[in-house]
């Protein structure tokens, strides 16, 4: 068992599963035609990618043991594979040895953890997403101009914690649409809106309409704060959810974007709609009567494991598999630049991030 927590919320994540023996899902009749509807995009996004890769490159750098702090991202998995390459995850930075490496997460660091890994001399690899670390910087540019931040996102969440990190005084959280009317803000006419990058967007912009007919005077953040491949995960479910009679999101319980999509896929058409972790973890009776099952994967689940649900889903019949195409990304991110060379110091070809998916 991992005691690796996500933020507040403390959830304690299970070792993961053995994948199931092939042939586990039986093929049962149904009146129509069986197929999978596949979304596209899904999985890893840039800088999920990014972030991975840092703590690999790390590993090869400076050998093992590297720290890293939190979940590098939402994923049982991704975790349990680099804890076995020798990377060691901890809640707090006063957990590790002092003048060891440690990598910061994708979700990003408030300025008092940063000082904390300073104090105890540690080698710090900030593997921030660059989205994220967008919003750090609004939030310290809304916070010295004097401005009030309405921050919407989810407590607990480490990607809040460090945002709000950076302006504690001047920053609001708000959760949810039905949270904006009890606000009591001492000067309205001087807001800003933020948000944290893995929402839902309709959710988001609803608190955002809440918020406008409360102060109509509150200002929008110079760009987009939900990121891309949240939005577009988004929009596949909603293409494949219309058709859907079941939809299978794979991706962990603490992944903020993934179950985000299991909710998307069930508020716009689809029958039914579940996440699991692993394949071994569909249940029979979810493909009882079913013709389409659609199948995605949150922004930190790397593409093997959808591999084995759509074989498992063969299994059960599901052959005729269709990809659901609603737009093509090929973005990508420069690794900390400590990790962009190789250990005799040259380039190395992975400095650019990104992988063979």
């Amino acid at each position: 068992m991992s005691h690796i927590t996500n933020g507040a919320l403390a959830i304690d994540l299970p070792t993961p599963r053995v994948p199931a023996v092939r042939n586990r899902l039986r093929d049962t009749p149904v009146t129509g035609h069986k197929r999978v509807l596949l979304a596209a995009p899904r999985g890893y996004c840039a800088g999920v990618d990014r972030a991975v890769i840092a703590v690999e490159k790390a590993l090869e750098h400076y050998g093992a043991p590297v720290y890293v702090r939190k979940q590098i991202v939402h994923n049982v998995h991704v975790v349990a594979t680099l804890e076995s390459q020798g990377a060691i995850f901890v809640d707090e930075v006063d957990e590790v040895p002092e003048g060891s490496h440690i990598v910061f997460s994708a979700h990003g660091v408030s300025p008092a953890v940063v000082k904390g890994a300073a104090d105890r001399k540690l080698e710090a690899i900030d593997a921030t997403c660059p989205l994220v670390t967008k919003v750090h910087r609004e939030a310290v540019r809304f916070g010295n101009q004097g401005r009030h931040i309405i921050l919407i996102g989810h407590a607990g969440h480490e990607e809040v914690e460090g945002t709000m990190g950076h302006a504690l005084d001047r920053t609001t959280l708000v959760q949810n649409p039905g949270e904006v009317d009890d606000l009591v803000i001492d000067d309205p006419d001087n807001l800003v809106w933020l948000s944290q990058t893995t929402l839902s967007v309709d959710e988001t912009m609803e608190t955002v309409r809440r918020l406008r007919e409360r102060f109509p005077s509150i200002q929008n953040p110079p760009s987009d704060d939900i990121c891309y491949a949240t939005q577009n995960r988004q929009v596949a479910i909603k293409k494949v959810a219309t058709e859907a009679d079941l939809v299978i999101v794979v991706g962990s319980a603490n992944s903020s974007n993934s179950v985000r999509l299991v909710e998307v896929a069930l508020e716009h058409g689809a029958k039914a709609a579940y996440r699991v972790d692993y394949t071994n973890e569909i249940r029979q009776e979810w493909l009882d009567g079913v013709e389409t099952v659609g199948v995605t994967s949150g922004a930190s689940v790397p593409e093997v494991l959808v591999k084995e649900v759509l074989d498992d889903l063969a299994d059960a019949g599901y052959i005729d598999v269709a990809e659901v195409v609603t737009a093509e990304e090929d973005l990508m991110f420069s690794l900390p630049k400590e990790l962009r060379k190789d250990s005799s110091g040259q380039i190395d070809a992975r400095g650019l991030g990104g992988r063979t998916r």
